[in-house]
């Protein structure tokens, strides 16, 4: 893995697209054989540390390069949360890429049951009910720091009201590798 490679892709997805011109995908997979391969990838943009922009795929459904310049692109111009990204915003944004594990089914009988699964810190949470869905990635927990407000929050982006687990909706989970600007 080559994390300041991963920055790179997503910093340069974002600037090819303010001038209309593709990544050079070839030379690319050339000399790094890893971007070939299946990963899901979710692209956060911060500016002046608050959310500009993120946007991800929760499974493996193409190779690693390619999930990294969508999301990177879809992050900075359609995220429905804000406008498309300026040129100006582009030369203050911090971005942050997260590589996911796959995701995994939590079998759980109630809230308390749910609760000795779910570890802190360490797990993004997606939450299905129906037609319903909503993740949190880890990295969330450092502003939702416990399990009630997580869900309650949880719940309410999944559009579900603040106490989705009163549906016991399928829940899954997942971790990161967090590669950051510095």
């Amino acid at each position: 893995m080559v994390p300041a490679l991963y920055l790179s892709i997503a910093r340069e997805s974002i600037q090819k697209q303010f001038s209309g011109l593709e990544m050079d995908k070839k030379a690319l997979l050339a000399t790094n054989p890893e971007l070939s391969k299946p990963k899901a990838t979710f692209v956060t943009l911060t500016l002046r540390g608050q959310l500009r922009g993120c946007i991800g795929s929760l499974v493996a459904h193409r190779n690693l390069l390619d999930d990294l310049i969508s999301n990177a692109q879809s992050a900075a111009f359609h995220d429905p949360r804000f406008p498309p990204l300026t040129p100006t915003e582009f030369t203050e944004i911090n971005i942050e890429v997260s590589l996911l594990s796959e995701p995994k089914l939590v079998s759980y009988t109630d809230k308390a049951d749910l609760k000795s699964f779910i570890h802190k810190d360490i797990d993004g949470v997606i939450l299905r009910a129906g037609n319903y869905q909503a993740t949190f990635l880890p990295q969330v927990w450092e502003e939702l720091d416990d399990f009630e407000s997580f869900f309650a929050h949880l719940g309410m982006k999944a559009g579900i009201g603040n106490d989705p687990l009163a549906y016991h909706p399928e829940i899954y989970t997942y971790q990161v590798e967090k590669i950051k600007e510095a």
